[in-house]
């Protein structure tokens, strides 16, 4: 008599196919949440950023007699507004040491450009800020952010005349919406961005919700009578 045989389940290869397409698609489903669910986080922590930025402001104005951060002159190579620009008055109130290798709050975790080409800086600071708005009412061409400086003027936290609408600092780049076209910043008509206005509250807007401004892009440098203008709602 012969002795029984000790067979092993296993799977056909009909079973290992279904077994495959299973994973394939729960795969096809949870990339997409999982790549959602990244970008949803890097937009909070933008904003987080912006909100320490902003403290850093506060600080700097209370250390200032309520007077934006100015320079007495824009380089031909890095403008104030510009992140690099801006960056040295703020970075005291940050904590750390911050620079190009350690950008802390200065740069966006979604941005893939600015560690390259801006020094690791995402947001930019609006001119209006140290100018008066009769300059700024006089700039009105795109140029006129980067050529021609103008010499500062003073400008103080309770100039502001609408503080809720006016931007302050904001996103450069939108780095949380792709675009069709490239991206040219303040510039551009497309895409959104993360603001910080003037009151200190943080807005995610499209740039199709700014207001035109002296150039007759969406830009918060060249805001329509400057410091005294409104940026949003349009």
């Amino acid at each position: 008599m012969f002795g029984r045989r000790n067979f092993q389940p296993a799977f056909t290869l009909v079973e290992l196919l279904v077994v495959l397409g299973i994973i394939a698609l729960l795969m096809a489903i949870l990339v997409p949440c999982l790549g959602k669910a990244l970008s949803q986080a890097q937009l909070i922590q933008c904003k987080s950023n912006l909100r320490q930025i902003n403290l850093g402001v506060d600080m700097y104005l209370e250390n200032n007699n309520d007077i934006y951060p100015c320079a007495e002159d824009e380089p031909n190579d890095v403008w104030l507004w510009m992140g690099r620009g801006w960056r040295p008055f703020i970075q005291p109130y940050l904590g750390g040491n911050i620079d190009e290798e350690n950008p802390s709050v200065l740069f966006c975790p979604a941005d893939k450009v600015s560690s390259e080409i801006y020094g690791s800086t995402s947001y930019a600071y609006s001119m209006a800020f140290y100018h008066s708005p009769a300059q700024i009412n006089n700039m009105s061409s795109p140029s006129d952010n980067y050529t021609n400086p103008q010499p500062f003027v003073v400008q103080k936290r309770f100039s502001v005349k609408n503080p809720t609408g006016k931007i302050l600092i904001g996103e450069w780049l939108s780095v949380h919406e792709r675009i069709s076209t490239k991206d040219s910043g303040w510039w551009c008509w497309e895409g959104s961005r993360n603001y910080l206005f003037a009151d200190g509250s943080v807005q995610y807007l499209k740039a199709k919700k700014i207001r035109p401004a002296r150039d007759g892009n969406p830009n918060p440098n060249l805001t329509v009578d400057g410091i005294k203008g409104t940026d949003w709602p349009k």
